[in-house]
């Protein structure tokens, strides 16, 4: 690809994300209420049932990255999408919660099959020019659907039940497949794609992104009752702020990830979302808190660009799905994983004590990622 990034295959790339993750929002929102409403079911039901994708997504991403290099980007977008269209639509005529368990595995092999061709497909149409600021673009795209999601799931719920909920979150599955079969100039060089379903270059740069994502996970689970505990009257405060920070700043430094070497940035990154939440785990006011979610955000807002920057960097182009789908496996583990760990600090020696032990994570990312900038500088020198 030339220089230009802002081509018609980029915008429909990014438009598809904003329409698929934007009926992932309105699941995220309907889900809890669905299954402990007219499903009978209890919290915990409904957290078996919110968890359930991830088993299916973890395991089917790599095997999602192959096909992405073997078949190309597109028959996986459209495929995941449509795939999603069907979960959604069909939780709508479920009786059990039994039943939305199995549709929502469904839906984990459509996100298994969407993500991982997307980000694919991104850096199939961005080029390693301009990988960070291609990455920081279309990442707005899933920030604003997940934000944008749950307000429309509460407004259908509110006026047409849970039933119209779902059929629109399925319609807007049905929107991201439709573009996404409008995209030109992706696929790779397909028919020379192997059979590894691990890209094993991109293991190390993918360690220190799941700790980012271990440590963000943390923040995500308990910033709504630290709010509560510090005395914020609205709770969902440190959540706004986090995600309107990294909005407005992954446009802001959209370039940035381009003009810095990946690895030193993603190690700064990884400092910087240590340090924020280590400062709101000791300074247990309202106004530390709110300080801590911005120097978190400043971090997140450099993590994920620079990441898979330097994933990509590892793999050439009929590589890029496997080196996708290893990233995005790390990915389901440190969001998956961070919090299930983070849960049992939280539970026996209280919240602040899991933000500081997510911080800790962070920073032994940080330490974990700055032995790969001297590998990379010792291999660099060497004759």
């Amino acid at each position: 690809m030339g220089d230009r990034l802002f081509t018609s295959g980029f915008v429909l790339l990014t438009v598809a994300d904003l329409g698929y993750f934007t009926a992932t929002g309105v699941a995220v929102y309907t889900l809890p209420l669905y299954v402990t409403g007219p499903l009978g079911g209890d919290e915990a039901a409904a957290g078996v049932a919110f968890g359930a994708f991830a088993i299916s997504a973890l395991i089917l991403r790599p095997f999602a990255g192959v096909l992405s290099d073997r078949l190309g980007r597109r028959p996986l977008l459209v495929g995941g999408a449509l795939l999603c269209a069907v979960g959604m639509g069909l939780t709508a005529l479920a009786g059990s919660t039994a039943v939305v368990v199995g549709l929502r595995l469904l839906l984990g092999v459509a996100e298994a099959a969407f993500f991982v061709a997307s980000f694919a497909a991104l850096a199939d149409l961005a080029g390693p020019a301009r990988m960070g600021e291609a990455l920081s673009y279309n990442s707005l795209g899933l920030y604003l659907g997940l934000a944008f999601g749950p307000p429309l799931g509460e407004v259908l719920v509110e006026r047409g039940g849970f039933g119209a909920a779902w059929v629109g979150a399925a319609g807007l599955s049905v929107v991201a497949a439709v573009l996404a079969a409008l995209i030109r100039g992706t696929g790779g060089e397909r028919g020379h794609a192997g059979l590894r379903l691990v890209h094993r270059p991109a293991v190390a740069p993918s360690i220190g992104f799941c700790a980012s994502l271990a440590a963000i996970g943390g923040f995500l689970a308990f910033a709504a009752l630290h709010a509560r505990d510090v005395g914020l009257t609205n709770t969902s405060l440190p959540l706004f702020v986090y995600g309107i920070v990294v909005v407005i700043s992954r446009i802001a430094f959209a370039r940035v990830p381009d003009r810095l070497p990946s690895l030193p940035l993603a190690a700064g990154a990884l400092a910087s979302i240590g340090l924020g939440l280590g400062l709101a785990a000791v300074w247990g006011t309202p106004v530390g808190l709110v300080a801590g979610t911005v120097l978190l955000a400043l971090g997140v807002t450099f993590s994920t660009p620079a990441f898979f920057s330097a994933v990509f960097a590892t793999a050439r182009p009929h590589e890029r799905g496997a080196a996708s789908g290893t990233a995005s496996a790390f990915l389901d583990l440190g969001l998956g994983g961070g919090p299930m760990l983070l849960g049992l600090v939280a539970r026996s020696a209280g919240i602040p004590w899991a933000l500081a032990g997510a911080g800790l994570i962070a920073l032994l990312g940080c330490l974990w990622t700055l032995t790969l900038v001297r590998a990379a500088a010792r291999g660099a020198g060497a004759p």
